[in-house]
């Protein structure tokens, strides 16, 4: 297995490892950036989608702030690859008011989403 710093993000990574995920080839990973209001979401989004995100908005009260923008992108899952999108992400949504308010993903394992690991096929 990779060597992951010891920090959330290196966590989650050893998680993802250790659920079975080959780490050698792209997964899903859906990035949750947190939003001030709908209006601000759905202007991320788009920014988003121009990049080649895919992206979705949802309320989300029990978060930082009252709206989530969604942004996944199918990726090699790395601790660069992962700093570099919320970094990309923190950049996009500041205008906005908003920032990255964590990630996730099934991987590409036994325990993938069925649209994630047929698209790593």
């Amino acid at each position: 297995m990779a060597e992951y710093p010891n920090d959330a993000d290196g966590d989650a990574l050893r998680r993802i490892a250790g659920d079975g995920s080959d780490m050698s080839k792209p997964m899903l990973i859906d990035f949750q950036v947190a939003m001030p209001d709908q209006v601000s979401a759905e202007k991320l989004a788009k920014t988003a989608e121009e990049l080649g995100y895919r992206s979705a908005v949802y309320e989300s009260p029990e978060c930082s702030l009252p709206w989530t923008t969604e942004c996944s992108s199918r990726m090699l899952a790395t601790y660069e690859t992962v700093m570099a999108a919320q970094e990309e992400l923190a950049k996009l949504s500041h205008p906005y008011g908003g920032h990255p308010d964590g990630w996730g993903s099934f991987g590409n394992g036994p325990r993938a989403r069925p649209d994630a690991s047929a698209q790593n096929q």
